[in-house]
Parts: C-alpha cells; structure tokens; sequence
C-alpha cells in the first residue's frame, strides 16, 4: 500500500462526514486549495459557494455566470486553481466564455461546475449541459454520489492542470442535494502560488491565434480521450452477462438498485467518451442498456459509433429517474406512469410586496412581461398576473418588443416587471435597449426591490451592499443609474405604505407615454430582520 493509499485508509477510519453534493464539492474545493471561486445563486447549485464560505475559503457571488466565469478564468490565468458554479440555464449566460476558455486554455485550473435540473424542480426548462462539453470541447466528469463529487473535484483539478484546460463537473439535482457518507481522504493541497505569465498567441483569440488553438485543443482532447480509456475514472462491476448496463451519474445510482444482478459499465469521465471500453464492455453481455435521465447522449453517441446498445423510449427521457422507472425501461414498459395528484402550488408569502404589485398590475389589466424570481408566482391563482416567462432579464426586452408593435392601445398597457437581483444579473442591457431604442409609447419598468435574492435562499447581490458573506462593500443604486441614463421618470415607493398611491403612480406613468422607472422598495418578510442585523453590525463596525 501506497502511503498515499495508507494516508486515505487512516483517514477514512477517522472521519467520515455526512455531505449532500454540495457540500461535498465546496470541502473539496477547499482541501485542494483553490484560490477564487465565484457563482451566481441558482438552484440546485447555490450551496456551494455558501459552504465553500462556511469553511473559511475564497468564495464570491457576481452580478452573474457570465462575470463569474471570467472572473475565475482571470484567475487560471494567472496560474491559481479556481471554481465557477452555476445551474444549467447559468450555463447559457456563461457560455461566450466557456467556448473560447477551451481554445486558451489555462495556466492554473479551472473547474466548471454545471448543475442540470432533471424534472424542473427550479427551473425554466430541462436542458442536459452534457451537450455543452461536447460543442465547446470541454472534458466533463459525472460524479454519481457525494463521495465521488468530493474526489472528482480533486481528479478535475488533476486533469484542468495536466492539460491546462477548464474541466467541467456535471451534477444534477439528486447528486447535489442528497446526503451521503463522505470520506475526505486526499491530504489538503498546497498549490502553487499565483503567477502571470505573458502568452499573447495562446490567450488574445484574434483569428490568426485562434485558429492553431482550436488545433491545439483537438490535440488536447485526443490525448485526454486515450488517458479516459486507459485508465479514467470508469468501472465495470461484474454481474450476470445475461445483461449488461452503462450508465453514468445519479442514473447510476438508481440503475444499479433496479438490476443489482446486472454487469455494469459506470463512466466517469462522459466526455471524451471512452467508445472503445464501452465496445468491449458490450461484447461481453448479450442485452446491453443504456441508462441515462433526460437526452440520449450516450446511447446516440455510443450507436454513432455502430456499438449495439439499448436506449430509453422517448417517454423516459422527461423528468428524473427513478428506481421503478429504470425498471419500467428494462421491462421495454410502455404503459402509461403512475400520475402523483398535483400538491399545492407555491404561493407568494403572506404581506409580500410582489403580492400588491402584481395585484394593482392586474387590476390596471396591464400586459405583463415577467421575470424569474418570487414574483413569477403571481402567474397562479388567486392574482394570475404575469404574461412572460423566458429567462433572466428577457422581461425588459421582451416588454419593449411588443410596445413596438402592438397597437396603442395594447403598447400603453405594457409593463416589464424585473426583481432587484435579476435586474443586476442580466436587466441593465435591457434598461439601456429601453433609452437607445424608446417606443413610440413610451414603456414602464417596475425594478421590484426587496433586498435580496429571495427565491434561492436570501443571498446577496450587488444592489444590496453586502458580499457574500454579508458584509458591507459597494453598492449599485439602481434608481441613480436609471437617472444616470437620462430617464426622467425614476419614482421609488413602498407599495405596501399606500395601495391607492401606487395605483394612481401606475396610472399616471402609464399614461405618460414616456419611459419610466419604478423601484418598488420594501424589503423581503423573510429576511428583513437580517437584513436589519447586518446593517447594525456594520454601523457598529464603523461606529
């Protein structure tokens, strides 16, 4: 036994942690000594950068994934060992970065952690991130469990600093917020220091360099590829060869109680993806499945390459698995699913501000053009007030959009409705499309202000003034930069103080036909005492 080996048993025996997958990738993110992580909360990945908080260690939230991404590639380069975390749609907003990150490459390390959200438990749409490594060639590793999170942390800083390449770690809702035992074996890392090294051709992606960097990266995966085959993080457990299965992730998990008898091929690493193991794994069984939530990645890339495998009905590929529904698809059981009898839908806190806002709009039978935060609540009954829903700041767009093109009328009655923290991440362009491009009607947007990011647990934003760990820093005032734009209408108001008052506010800027800024101030009933205590301990820092 290795001392290595030795180190990890004694440590194992000593301590055993109970972690979700959260928590899990922030000790990890710790023990190796990573010098910056930087997020946007986002369900299910927010945890992470509070835990990595919690532990003592270099943990930051940005405006959004986008700044986040550079800010923690800005750190790569300069040869430290940096985090960026988000959930899927975050992914989206980052993705400028990501696809060009992978051509530069890095100097230190770089994990990307992209948190999918099978069955939409938070979340706009269902998208599988497992697509993005493959378009922006980026070396993904699927942890199945809060131990392999925690050690495939550590293999992505590995892999991110042997090829100098971002590594992406994919987990999913169950992986990220189920507790498992835990063993952080690996002893903590001293890394080395912070060091920038000029590179022009390798790091300013002109055409003329970017060109042999996409080469150099195609070189990059290759290698990585036959490293994956050879000896990556994937394992075949040896079961009945009646029936082989090949899976990944938390379908893994769920695969292997539905057939414990089965032969097994667990991948890892899913991109690149070791085909040749997967081809001889198929050989040695006489039915093979492959199991996996959401999109046929893996079955569509595996028959690419004219391996015969199973995949699941397309009915399967909606929502999380589960034990039951891995054995619905080994059953080839295209009957219909057991329908759960609906819950009761969230609502909107009671004496939530949202709750009057929305209500006035809706009495005013204003066009809503909505936004993602608490208030998008209001879509269901009893105020039904909400008439769009994409995605981070589309509210502001979307409601100058159909100003532009409806009738009078119709325009006058069109309202953007944006939350304080999606104002920050992604609504600021859209204030400023509203004073480049101004409708004929002018527009109304209404910056709903609480003083926080409610909807994923009371975290900070730059509106508020406080970091991440809620202590006092710099502040963006979004009504000054409303006027610092040139908007003339710019109102902040309580709407809570006096319901008639904001009524008669609405009716007048909407009939203004002018553009209009309206900051509803009232903070969160939840965090308002917090929010309080945070404000006391910094006058008494100050005092």
């Amino acid at each position: 036994m290795s001392e290595q080996e030795s180190y990890c048993a004694a440590q194992c025996k000593k301590e055993r942690l109970l972690l979700s997958g959260n928590e899990a990738v922030a000790l990890a993110a710790c023990h190796a000594g990573i010098a910056l992580a930087a997020a946007y909360p986002g369900t299910p990945s927010t945890e992470i950068m509070e835990e990595i908080a919690v532990l003592g260690g270099p943990s930051q939230w940005s405006p959004n994934e986008k700044v986040a991404y550079e800010v923690a590639l800005g750190a790569a380069f300069a040869g430290a060992r940096a985090m960026v975390a988000m959930k899927h749609v975050g992914l989206n907003v980052a993705a400028d970065p990501l696809f060009t990150s992978t051509y530069t490459g890095v100097s230190g390390a770089l994990v990307v952690v992209s948190a999918d959200d099978p069955g939409m438990a938070s979340s706009q749409n269902e998208q599988d991130n497992r697509r993005y490594a493959v378009a922006a060639g980026i070396p993904m590793l699927e942890p199945s469990d809060s131990q392999e999170a925690y050690d495939f942390t550590f293999l992505a800083i590995e892999l991110s600093e042997r090829w100098r390449i971002p590594v992406m770690l994919r987990i999913t809702t169950r992986v990220c917020h189920a507790k498992a035992s835990v063993c952080p074996h690996a002893k903590p890392d001293t890394p080395t220091a912070a060091h920038f090294e000029h590179d022009i051709k390798g790091r300013v992606m002109i055409p003329g360099y970017a060109r042999p960097a996409h080469k150099r990266l195609r070189a990059k995966l290759a290698e990585i590829l036959a490293w994956n085959e050879a000896s990556g993080p994937n394992r075949e457990i040896e079961g009945s060869p009646s029936l082989g299965i090949v899976s990944a992730g938390i379908a893994y998990v769920h695969a292997r109680e539905a057939a414990p008898d089965a032969s097994f091929l667990k991948l890892g690493m899913t991109y690149p993806l070791p085909l040749e193991r997967i081809r001889a794994f198929v050989q040695t069984v006489g039915r093979c499945v492959v199991i996996e939530e959401n999109d046929p990645y893996l079955v569509d890339a595996i028959r690419a390459a004219g391996i015969n495998v199973e995949g699941k009905a397309d009915m399967y590929r909606f929502d999380e698995l589960n034990v039951g529904r891995v054995r619905r698809i080994l059953d080839n059981d295209l009957s219909p699913e057991f329908v759960a009898p609906p819950g009761k839908p969230p609502q909107l806190c009671p004496g939530c501000p949202h709750r009057t806002v929305l209500s006035v709009l809706s009495r005013l039978d204003c066009i809503i053009a909505g936004d993602i935060g608490c208030y998008t609540l209001a879509v269901l009954p009893p105020i039904e007030a909400m008439d769009t829903c994409v995605c981070m700041g589309a509210s502001v767009g979307l409601g100058l959009g159909m100003r532009h093109v409806l009738p009078r009328d119709e325009a006058k009655r069109v309202v953007s409705v944006i939350g304080d923290s999606t104002f920050v991440h992604s609504g600021i362009t859209g204030m400023v499309e509203m004073i480049y491009n101004p409708p004929k009607t002018g527009h109304v947007l209404l910056i709903l202000d609480n003083g926080t990011t409610a909807m994923t647990g009371l975290q900070e934003h730059p509106g508020t003034g406080r970091n991440l760990k809620h202590e006092p820093t710099g502040r963006l005032i979004v009504e000054e930069l409303a006027r610092t734009l040139g908007i003339k209408r710019v109102h902040v108001i309580d709407p809570t103080a006096s319901v008639p008052a904001f009524q008669k506010l609405m009716e007048e800027t909407l009939a203004s036909e002018e553009l209009a800024v309206i900051v509803t101030r009232k903070p969160c009933s939840l965090a308002a005492k917090k929010i309080e205590a945070y404000e006391q301990a910094a006058r008494m820092c100050n005092g």
